[in-house]
């Protein structure tokens, strides 16, 4: 009877409606007139990080006659969990920084061609930084806000994703497309309207070719064979969200970043040049749509570095065997002082100096923002039995005070 009680427990935070519409699913048809009806599905992953940002609010205040602006994101309102809080203080200015890149990348400024380097010291909270928005990221595209959408394609009597979780208006054919996004944004405002860039990737290039032959080139026959669907981002299932650090040299390729070919296929389809005998599972390629974080981004060999100066400039990655395929993700990456100046000092890495926005992350200087870090950091939920003290503060983490 007790475990009758706990399973009602945890059947009331569940909504079996909610469910349903996080995973929605429907035919290309049924997805143009979402687009319709809500033209900013359609959106960068650079548009989706700002407007995730911004829907938490904004505090305005004044220091020293200078306006200053606190982007609550920042406060780490998602978090569902005491000891995980990822709240971050006192780092307003570089964050109004940040957010600026977002909002100027958004809007096609520039900025959407150039990888975010958060450089500062050690401990300064650029992980977190990172983390913060990766975590927001998941949440946001729960939201009907923040919906997002791709495709699979029907393959018998199941399907198969798109690897690559890409946009289905890709799916129109080049030669109509312009006309199909005039025609939405017609009806739409001029902030409204929707912008279409990049192209299928190898694999789902093949499977249309086929299915056009198949069909004699209808294109419509062709679409009834894709079933689009909600796409939810999230790290740990590598939809959307990527995490990539360095390791030693040896035991680390930059296939880890574009992916490899799938040696037990070869044999099934023929070639190694089969779109599908390979793995379009590295982390440009599941962070398509999303966000790439770059742990200790100069660490790194250089041949990995390479890699960094299609993706950030073009928008495009070069899988082995492959043409150039297109991406859409924020870049991340952050690193400490002495990296950064071995960059500085190294003149054949002028081209990927030329592709970084460098934001800086100092340290806290303030009082008052110091304590609330140890608060959050060194408090009765986390530490019992022990006693904090730092200059004028003193955190008793004790459950007998």
């Amino acid at each position: 009877m007790k475990n009758l009680n706990l399973i009602e427990l945890v059947e009331k935070e569940f909504d079996p409606e909610a469910y349903k519409k996080l995973h929605w699913e429907g035919s290309f048809e049924e997805y143009l007139s979402l687009v319709e009806k809500t033209p900013r599905i359609v959106c960068s992953a650079f548009q989706r990080v700002y407007d995730m940002i911004i829907s938490y609010g904004v505090k305005e205040y004044t220091v020293h006659k200078k306006r200053m602006r606190h982007y609550k994101f920042f406060d780490d309102p998602m978090r569902k969990d005491d000891n995980i809080n990822d709240a971050i203080f006192g780092l307003d200015q570089p964050l109004m920084r940040l957010v600026s890149i977002f909002k100027a990348a958004a809007n096609h400024y520039g900025p959407e061609k150039r990888v975010l380097l958060l450089h500062g010291p050690v401990g300064s909270s650029k992980s977190t930084i990172a983390r913060i928005i990766k975590k927001g990221l998941e949440q946001y595209t729960k939201t009907p806000d923040g919906a997002l959408y791709s495709y699979r394609w029907k393959k018998g009597s199941s399907y198969e994703d798109c690897p690559m979780h890409e946009e289905p208006l890709h799916l129109i054919p080049a030669e109509s497309r312009s006309k199909v996004i005039n025609e939405i944004n017609s009806k739409l405002k001029d902030d409204e309207k929707i912008q279409l860039e990049g192209d299928l990737c190898p694999f789902c290039r093949q499977t249309y070719r086929e299915l056009m032959k198949k069909h004699d080139g209808n294109w419509s026959q062709v679409i009834e064979e894709v079933q689009v669907y909600r796409l939810l981002l999230k790290e740990k299932d590598r939809i959307g969200i990527g995490t990539f650090q360095p390791k030693d040299e040896k035991n680390q390729d930059s296939t880890e970043l574009t992916g490899d070919i799938n040696y037990r296929k070869i044999a099934e389809y023929g070639s190694d040049s089969d779109p599908r005998a390979f793995n379009f599972d590295g982390e440009f390629n599941i962070a398509n749509r999303g966000v790439i974080e770059f742990i200790e981004v100069l660490k790194l060999d250089v041949a990995f570095l390479y890699d960094l100066l299609g993706a950030s400039q073009e928008h495009k990655i070069k899988p082995k065997k492959f043409a150039q395929t297109d991406i859409d993700e924020v870049i991340i990456a952050h690193t400490n002082e002495p990296e950064y100046r071995k960059l500085q000092g190294n003149e054949y890495m002028e081209a990927l100096r030329d592709r970084t926005i460098k934001v800086d992350i100092p340290y806290v200087t303030k009082l008052e923002d110091e304590i609330k870090i140890y608060e959050r950091d060194f408090n009765p939920k986390k530490t019992r039995g022990k006693h904090f003290c730092y200059n004028r503060i003193e955190i008793h983490c004790s459950r007998w005070n």
